[in-house]
């Protein structure tokens, strides 16, 4: 039975009219499941024009009547949180404990969104010169997109529309075609919240949908996530049309491990960060730094661990690790295994081998040894289950390593040296760093994004930075004089 997927806009489920569809996969099986609609230009006209006029209304409601829908969202959120995740394990695939983790850090992102009154709090100065007041203001886009990609189909959409919607904007979803109904079902929880209709819009397609978003003029702001050419494409096309973009691209997250460190707790960090959710984490840990002498021991914790991991289907509670979300991106992340062993690197547990179900778009866990940074296996993000080891004798040839990367994302250190941990937070160059944390994704307060070929745009996603993105600045400057003093000045204004 396959499952129509539709466009929710004006506040209701609305079919396509472009008669253009793309299948949706349950990847455990390899099954199709769902036929989404794609959008066409007048679809993409239509969306906007209903989001539009929402926003017209929308931002002129009071803070308190935005926060209320805010914790409605945010208690349905943590209500239907189980729902929702069968949801995103059907179409995703990752496993369902790891989708309950998705929602779990988006309910963060609601929560911090709901306290907008404190966070669009401006500035004001009284006699700023005599009789004259100054103060500064924040006032919503209008119209914003967020085009959002399949690893994270519940989490990374919520990122961006909670702040969206609290500054009073508009939001138009365009999510992932491989996994879309995520979004729907937001919708739906928005409605129930008392959101208006048009002020949450989901819009399914391809590049036809992205590039009309892009260059709508009535869309005044885009948000993306995914792979770093889409993101520079984004970037380039979205200014280009005069809008404000924040791009976040590819990654290639690093794990440097000191000769001091644990070997156990830094083993056991490396499975965890690299081979949860197959891997399709743009904060994966991807490389292992082995620094000094530490590699062989740390090279044998990791090994040992693999073949106890439990691989299977995301709807089993059993399984840790789920497939990949559809047979291309399997078969490219077992063309990455072939190419790093034909490159010379050690395959030291192949996740082309053992006992895997026979249907679906399963790779087992991957450890490469003996990597080096011309290898396709390190210079690429694979994203799939592959952990590659790059030897290094000194800390200074590590951090040389991770800063000469073009991707900077995430980089994580492990060490029991505080001094060391201090020193790698201050010269390395990556936007997110852990220490002794493997995947330092921030808290909601704070902000997500990386750094050189991982983000294109001034700001990073979500927390302070996200309520900036979108929303703009203005400053007034007041005065009620009395008109007995009242003169003709052709100078320019001066404070004293």
């Amino acid at each position: 039975m396959v499952t129509r997927i539709t466009h929710w806009i004006d506040g209701a489920p609305v079919a396509g009219t472009s008669g253009r569809t793309a299948d949706v996969y349950d990847p455990a099986t390899g099954e199709v499941t769902g036929a989404v609609d794609l959008a066409s230009p007048s679809e993409v006209d239509a969306a906007v024009a209903s989001a539009k006029a929402a926003a017209k209304t929308w931002r002129t409601s009071s803070l308190s009547t935005r926060s209320a829908v805010l914790f409605a969202f945010r208690q349905l959120l943590h209500d239907h949180a189980e729902e929702l995740g069968r949801i995103v394990t059907a179409e995703h695939g990752k496993v369902l404990s790891d989708a309950a983790g998705e929602i779990a850090r988006a309910l963060e992102n609601v929560e911090f969104a709901c306290g907008v009154p404190q966070l669009l709090k401006g500035g004001f100065s009284e006699q700023a010169a005599t009789g004259v007041d100054v103060y500064s203001i924040r006032q919503p886009l209008g119209v914003v997109a967020g085009i959002t990609p399949f690893n994270f189909p519940a989490m990374v959409p919520i990122w961006m529309c909670a702040n969206a919607i609290a500054c009073g904007n508009a939001f138009i979803c365009k999510p992932s075609e491989k996994d879309p109904s995520a979004s729907l079902f937001l919708a739906e929880l928005w409605k129930k919240a008392g959101l208006p209709d048009g002020v949450f819009t989901v819009l399914h397609g391809d590049k036809v949908a992205v590039d009309g978003l892009l260059e709508h003029p009535d869309v005044a702001a885009i948000s993306f996530v995914g792979s770093t050419p889409i993101a520079r494409y984004i970037y380039e096309r979205g200014t280009a049309h005069g809008k404000r973009v924040q791009a976040l691209g590819g990654a290639k997250n690093h794990m440097v491990v000191l000769p001091d460190a644990d070997v156990d707790l830094a083993a056991d960090a490396a499975v965890s960060a690299a081979y949860g959710s197959a891997g399709e984490r743009c904060m994966a840990v991807s490389v292992t730094v082995a620094v000094g002498d530490i590699g062989d021991a740390l090279v044998e914790a990791i090994a040992a661990r693999l073949p106890k991991l439990r691989v299977g289907a995301g709807t089993d509670p059993d399984s840790e690790m789920g497939p990949l979300i559809t047979a291309e991106s399997r078969d490219r992340v077992l063309s990455y295994i072939e190419a790093g062993a034909q490159a010379g690197a050690t395959v030291v547990v192949d996740g082309r081998e053992g006992d895997l179900p026979s249907s679906g778009f399963f790779v087992g866990p991957t450890l490469v040894d003996g990597v080096t940074p011309s290898m396709s296996v390190y210079t690429d993000e694979i994203f799939g289950p592959v952990l590659s080891v790059v030897r290094a004798e000194t800390y200074d040839e590590a951090v040389e390593l991770v800063n000469s990367n073009p991707f900077a994302n995430g980089v994580a250190i492990f060490t029991r040296d505080g001094g060391a941990a201090r020193r790698f937070q201050f010269e390395i160059e990556v936007g997110m760093v852990g220490i002794n944390v493997p995947i330092p994704v921030p808290v909601a307060y704070y902000s997500f994004g990386g750094w050189k070929a991982s983000l294109f745009g001034d700001t990073h996603m979500y927390g302070p930075e996200g309520m900036n993105f979108y929303t703009r600045g203005k400053v007034v400057t007041s005065r009620w004089p009395d008109p007995a003093t009242s003169t003709v000045d052709l100078g320019f204004p001066r404070t004293r």
